[in-house]
């Protein structure tokens, strides 16, 4: 993984071939952001366990206390290290920091997964067991080659509220969003969200705190936190999606032998 330099020739992927703009939050004016159900039991019991809107599990999922059996899913790791050096991503977070959101925000958490940052690009691959990726895909994923990404933020979506995210602008290549054709090469459904979950909310926020984080979202939403050039992909297993006690099952290269 290098951070890429800044080469004219890249280009990435425009908001209008991603989904970041029909699925950020409709925050309404003068109305609260309340954590919705598939935060308050994937999450919430994570970050605040004691707090009473935490669901300890629900019939029909895996989730107890946020915890369920390991599941695999291919990702793009992020640099925690270069990503913490980023001068905007730091300014960002002291604009999180000084503003009325700042103390409904589990700031511990950057550091516990500061070498799991990433972006899932075929999730849910598989369940219990790491998948099996034979070489005859190794070598197709390889011939796919580097692949550019930049990181853009402040994200808050229409699913799992209390999260917040930076945005991952894949490269596009000769016309094509490259992170599209490693999920067809795996033959999994092709997505337009490629979302890097940082920080986490313990608590509902009230409107003025609600107000506060839609103004955060619209300064940040066209700044650039990070750009970066994967050369190879985590087969990531966790038993939480906070990848708290994550391991790398494998790693997959993007770049082919000679």
């Amino acid at each position: 993984m290098a951070l890429d330099r800044l080469s004219p020739e890249v280009l990435f992927c425009a908001d209008a071939e991603l989904g970041y703009e029909r699925r950020r939050t409709n925050f309404a004016a003068g109305d609260g952001l309340e954590m919705d159900e598939t935060y308050r039991l994937a999450h919430l019991p994570l970050v605040a366990p004691d707090h009473p809107k935490v669901i300890v599990s629900r019939e029909g999922t895996p989730y107890k206390m946020g915890c369920h059996p390991p599941v695999f899913s291919l990702v793009m790791p992020v640099p925690g290290e270069a990503l913490a050096q980023s001068e905007a991503n730091r300014e960002l977070g002291d604009d999180l920091r000084a503003s009325p959101v700042g103390r409904k925000i589990a700031w511990s958490l950057l550091d516990r997964r500061r070498d799991r940052i990433h972006a899932t690009i075929c999730g849910s691959l598989t369940t219990g067991e790491p998948p099996h990726l034979d070489d005859v895909l190794r070598r197709e994923l390889a011939g796919i080659g580097p692949v550019s990404v930049e990181l853009r933020g402040l994200f808050s979506g229409n699913v799992n509220r209390g999260r917040l995210y930076l945005r991952a602008y894949p490269e596009c290549r000769l016309g094509q969003n490259v992170f599209r054709q490693i999920q067809r090469t795996l033959g999994r459904r092709e997505t337009d969200l490629y979302v890097v979950g940082i920080y986490n909310l313990i608590d509902d926020l009230d409107p003025a705190e609600t107000s506060a984080l839609a103004r955060l979202i619209d300064r940040w939403w066209n700044r650039p936190i990070l750009r970066l050039r994967a050369d190879h992909l985590w087969l990531l297993g966790a038993n939480d999606d906070l990848v708290l006690d994550a391991s790398i099952a494998d790693t997959v290269s993007l770049v082919r032998r000679r």
